[in-house]
């Protein structure tokens, strides 16, 4: 059953969301508002594709704030990356500068506000992404970084990349980490139905030093890696609180 669930999610969400790529485009022709929309419409699409099709629900614990602070999210499977467009009204994202270069979606992707990370280009990328993440600040709006780098096996618990804290000082923001267990279930070929969660940790406020801000985030965000907090189970709607 999950490799039919599968062999159906594939070619209908990315399918669909190649026609979003040609249609943002069209957007932008309408300006910035009828591109958050096609952008809120493909996170809402995947939410249904894993739902329905996958047979994955998704829980959240706790609130996110949907303002201008800095978000730190546990990152196993490209699940959390492509569901930040759901969770928030207008979120900007740290994402990998070689994202940048996919055809028509980099292009959408810059004007929508995402963040080049350029983990190789020394003192003036980083001076460079936070200045355009202030700008992104000044109107509003949440900042979602991912402080391990890449996607991290479930279970696995690295350190944070050494950028995160430089972000972290030269925003000055406080920090809400965010754990989510997608690993297991959505990090395969062949994904699995169960239960995503999402548990939002306690506010990190701004000005820590160092060592203490990274050891409150790195603990928050690996909060779900135990075995017990994993639910695989073969009923597509277990009992719980959706997000």
């Amino acid at each position: 059953m999950a490799f039919l669930r599968s062999l159906v999610f594939y070619p209908v969400f990315y399918g669909f969301s190649a026609i979003l790529v040609v249609v943002s485009l069209f957007a932008l022709l309408f300006g910035l508002e009828a591109l958050k929309r096609v952008v809120a419409l493909w996170g809402n699409w995947h939410k249904w594709c894993v739902e329905n099709l996958l047979g994955i629900t998704i829980v959240q614990e706790g609130e996110i704030p949907d303002e201008p602070v800095l978000i730190a999210v546990k990152h196993e499977s490209f699940f959390e990356a492509i569901d930040m467009p759901r969770l928030f009204r207008f979120p900007t994202v740290f994402a990998k500068r070689e994202l940048f270069l996919i055809p028509g979606w980099g292009y959408s992707a810059k004007v929508y506000g995402l963040v080049p990370v350029a983990r190789d280009r020394g003192a003036q990328a980083l001076r460079q992404m936070i200045a355009f993440a202030k700008e992104r600040v000044s109107e509003g709006r949440p900042l979602i970084i991912f402080p391990e780098g890449t996607r991290v096996p479930h279970g696995k618990e690295p350190p944070l990349q050494s950028g995160f804290a430089g972000i972290y000082k030269l925003l000055g923001l406080p920090v809400v980490p965010v754990a989510v267990n997608s690993g297991p279930l959505y990090h395969r070929i062949i994904k699995q139905p169960g239960t995503i969660t999402y548990r939002v940790g306690e506010t990190i406020p701004a000005g820590l030093p160092r060592a203490e801000m990274e050891r409150r985030v790195h603990r928050a965000i690996n909060v779900l890696n135990s075995g017990e907090s994993i639910s695989l189970t073969a009923n597509p709607h277990p009992r719980v609180r959706p997000r």
